[in-house]
């Protein structure tokens, strides 16, 4: 037996982010256009940089609470009472290590070996990783896709309800669809998850990334206090913070025990002087993300009409998040096809295969950059298109 052989199933099991790889390949290349991975071009502004260092500067190095400063917890309270316009106790939210650590700490605390956690396919790959690693198997819904764009069939996350079920996730607006559940999409799963005693894992990272509108419809505009649901957010994608890695999870407060038990036998914190920054980007960074939102409404714009007029792309104009997610007449093998664009094009796209199983046709591209760049990316992909 290798060493190799002698870990666990699951961890061997773990595969390698399909992203990750064409982003492994093209890393470092003079010129190249990264619109592979789920971050804009921006650096974190400086009011919120200048937060951490002077905490940094003024000793905040020391261990902390596991479920984070109580003034970030405040924060966020006050951040979902100005944009969810309900009220909630700091006792309701803690603070993780990236919104990817409160899933896998969501999963952890619901779903194990032997039980299956469903969700909504093509999907961020890291979701069904971490439910595999846990033990658990995930089960992927497929969205409808149609001229009309995406939607959701509940009855089709009904019928995939097994004795073994214990979660639905839920990512809305969608990475990498950009789909958005309307209010009563999301009252037909909430319904589904009651009847059937099932928690829901709610990513709504992208809610203030909603192009109708206002902020995306929510969980939280139709749930009950004692309704099963875990709400996992991040800072980094409203905030330009992606590279900090911290996040949060809302939840009932007679869980915030347990998840600061889970936290502390994972990360056992976030740093200090992180958390006094992110204090800073919820009190101070509303008008920030307004302009990066009407910055990617323009983007989104710019991409799907040039990327349109080439007459071989198909895709729905996303109501959400910040992605266009397409596929290429006569292109059938996507990864093959992105290592290709790095090379001829250079410019780096997603591949769908790394989305889950049949999605091998299409390619995300994360249009949340300056728009001179979105521009040379798509006219080059175009020419791309015309040799391929």
């Amino acid at each position: 037996m290798t060493i190799i052989e002698t870990l666990r199933a699951e961890a061997l099991a773990a595969p390698e982010s399909g992203i990750v790889a064409v982003i492994n390949h093209g890393r470092g290349r003079e010129g190249l256009i990264p619109l592979w991975a789920g971050e804009g071009d921006l650096p974190t502004p400086p009011f919120i940089a200048d937060a951490a260092a002077r905490a940094l500067v003024a000793g905040e190095t020391f261990y902390t609470w596991q479920k984070g400063i109580a003034e970030l917890r405040q924060a966020l309270a006050r951040y979902y009472e100005r944009h969810f316009g309900r009220r909630f106790g700091p006792e309701e939210f803690i603070v993780t290590g990236s919104g990817m650590h409160a899933i896998q700490l969501a999963i952890d605390a619901v779903a194990g070996k032997g039980d299956e956690v469903i969700y909504l396919s093509p999907a961020w790959p890291n979701l069904a990783a971490a439910a595999g690693v846990a033990g658990a198997k995930p089960v992927a819904v497929p969205l409808d896709y149609s001229d009309n764009g995406w939607s959701c069939d509940v009855d089709r996350i009904e019928a995939a309800i097994t004795p073994a079920t214990r979660a639905v996730f839920v990512n809305s607006p969608s990475n990498p669809t950009g789909w958005t559940a309307d209010r009563e999409t999301l009252a037909a799963i909430l319904d589904l998850a009651r009847r059937k005693g099932l928690w829901i894992i709610a990513d709504e990272i992208y809610s203030l990334f909603y192009y109708e509108g206002g902020r995306a419809p929510s969980f939280l505009d139709i749930a009950e206090a004692e309704d099963r649901i875990l709400y996992v957010n991040s800072f980094s994608k409203n905030w330009a913070m992606t590279g900090w890695r911290i996040g949060w999870l809302k939840a009932h407060p007679a869980l915030q025990q347990v998840f600061e038990n889970l936290i502390q036998y994972s990360t056992s914190g976030v740093a200090q002087f992180m958390q006094r920054g992110a204090v800073v980007a919820l009190e101070d960074g509303d008008a920030f993300i307004a302009e990066q939102v009407a910055r990617a409404r323009q983007a989104r714009d710019l991409a799907c009409g040039l990327l349109g007029r080439t007459g071989r792309a198909r895709f729905a104009v996303p109501q959400g998040a910040f992605y266009l997610f397409f596929s290429i007449d006569g292109i059938e093998n996507s990864r093959q096809a992105a290592f290709d664009i790095v090379d001829r094009a250079n410019v780096g796209l997603a591949p769908g295969s790394a989305f889950g199983e049949g999605w091998d046709r299409f390619f995300r591209l994360c249009f949340h950059r300056r728009l001179d760049q979105v521009e040379d990316a798509v006219k080059r992909l175009a020419r791309w298109i015309g040799t391929a």
